[in-house]
């Protein structure tokens, strides 16, 4: 196994790959950040300016945890001996004595034009270095909808068989791609990337850096519409990824989403389709959800079918088995191993079933909402099973970034909501459009209510809740709704 060396840092920032003390300057990296409290021995920090905080503040604070490098695009003088490097010439001074090479004993400056350019180009160079060696095969995953599911799903069923990175957390951006592909090996022969996208070129652009050779579509939805500007725009951007595909790849689109299929004649990669819809190559039927104790579900494939047990939550889930399967088999698995990775899915990712305050159970889905999603929620709200004097109740928060779509959003949840809870808590002046269409829909005044922060939240539903009741709070992640969770999570606080 070949580590991320210092070296390969100053070959490509420095455009020297063949000088020979270059070469000689193999201090193996520990890891890449671009927070200086995460820095560890070994580390290099990137130091990224920001409308809040600028990185070139705390190279001191990176320098002292023990970091070897610094990537910077403004000249700084930190209050610690180094060496200081401009890639843009390829100069070096020391800051305290005359200049050698190579710089030996003393963390390196590197100075750049851009440093968020400079960390992108290097994790580009270093993944295509990893896949000479290693024949690296990448996953990319993208869509409105269930990409981080996608992505722990497809990334357990590779592990069945083949060394495999994943992106952590919500690494999916122009950042978070870069520094993920920074962590490979050359021992790592699959590595899983989930794509995000704000604006349109955002996925072409971590195409270029991951050079993926599969591509994932999950769905096409109204998700960031306000800043994309329309529906079309949406699926044109998510398209960016099969429209990257070499055409030895594969494009793995969603067979029951019109908008998803439409994107089958925009790559020259083959295509592979999956679904309910009984034309796609691999489909499912006899949809069950059996609560918190999963799906079951009937899966097809090329004259065979199999029963399949997955512990994923709600019926939704089951587009989430598909993808991983069909990865499966295209990177050549068999039915023992994918069924294996589908059962060794870690949980429930970003929702969490958790007791709360009176004997009621929380389900947290509180890390962000779309109408999607949110009716998603909705529906595995109604698969659980309540006790007969119990409630189904939902808080439900402003889904933002919806552009046009935000009224017609809400209400369609209102109307979901309508026909599944007992009652009804929404949080935000654009959720009132949930509360209202809800009460047009059926459901009576008191049992739902309308309230303007976190805190109204709270003073209501602890007026509310009782045992056996299920709680389902969802809304975007701007609301920090988590605190109405960690509020109905305190047990030892019965009385209040």
């Amino acid at each position: 196994m070949l580590p991320l060396t210092l070296s390969h840092l100053v070959a490509v920032l420095t455009h020297q790959p063949s000088t020979a003390a270059i070469s000689d300057l193999r201090l193996p990296i520990s890891t890449v950040v671009v927070d200086s409290r995460q820095v560890e021995p070994g580390a290099v920090f990137v130091a990224l300016p920001g409308e809040r905080t600028d990185g070139h503040s705390f190279v001191t604070d990176a320098l002292r945890r023990g970091a070897v490098a610094a990537i910077v695009e403004q000249d700084v003088v930190p209050d610690a001996e180094c060496w200081l490097v401009d890639t843009r010439a390829f100069t070096l001074q020391h800051s305290a004595s005359p200049p050698n090479w190579p710089p030996t004993g003393k963390p390196l400056i590197l100075r750049v034009e851009n440093s968020l350019r400079a960390l992108q180009a290097w994790a580009a160079a270093w993944r295509a270095d990893c896949g000479a060696v290693s024949g690296l095969r990448v996953v990319g995953i993208t869509g409105s909808v269930g990409k981080t599911s996608t992505k722990e799903s497809v990334a357990s069923v590779l592990a069945q068989r083949f060394s495999t990175l994943k992106s952590m957390g919500n690494q999916n951006n122009e950042i978070g791609v870069p520094l993920t592909l920074l962590r490979l090996t050359t021992s790592v022969q699959r590595a899983v990337l989930e794509m995000g996208m704000y604006y349109p070129g955002d996925i072409a652009l971590l195409a270029r850096l991951a050079r993926p050779n599969i591509g994932v579509i999950t769905n096409v939805g109204p998700v960031h519409l306000e800043r994309a500007g329309s529906i079309e725009r949406i699926a044109q951007a998510k398209a960016e990824l099969v429209e990257a595909l070499p055409a030895a790849g594969v494009a793995i689109l969603n067979r029951d989403d019109p908008l998803v299929m439409e994107m089958a004649a925009r790559s020259a990669a083959r295509v592979f389709t999956y679904g309910l819809d009984s034309r796609a190559d691999l489909w499912a039927d006899e949809v069950v959800s059996e609560g918190q104790d999963g799906i079951r579900f009937v899966l097809h494939y090329a004259g065979e079918h199999l029963h399949i047990k997955a512990p994923m939550l709600g019926r939704h889930s089951v587009h989430t088995a598909l993808r991983a399967a069909a990865v499966g088999l295209i990177e050549g698995l068999n039915w023992q191993e994918i069924v294996e990775g589908l059962q060794d899915v870690q949980g429930q990712l970003r929702l969490v079933v958790a007791p709360g305050l009176r004997g009621i159970t929380i389900i947290d889905d509180t890390y962000s909402a779309s109408p999607a999603a949110t009716l998603a929620a909705l529906n595995l709200l109604a698969d659980l099973p309540v006790a007969s004097d119990a409630r189904r109740i939902a808080v439900l928060g402003d889904m933002l970034e919806l552009g046009d779509h935000t009224e017609l959003g809400h209400r369609k949840v209102g109307q979901r909501a309508a026909d599944v809870v007992a009652k009804l808590v929404t949080v935000g002046p654009l959720a009132r459009l949930i509360a209202d269409e809800a009460l047009n829909a059926g459901m009576t005044p008191g049992s739902v209510a309308q309230v303007d922060d976190n805190a109204g939240a709270v003073t209501v539903l602890r007026g509310m809740v009782q045992r056996g009741d299920l709680v389902l709070v969802k809304g975007s992640r701007a609301l920090h709704l988590e605190e109405i969770v960690a509020s109905l999570s305190r047990l030892d606080d019965e009385a209040a």
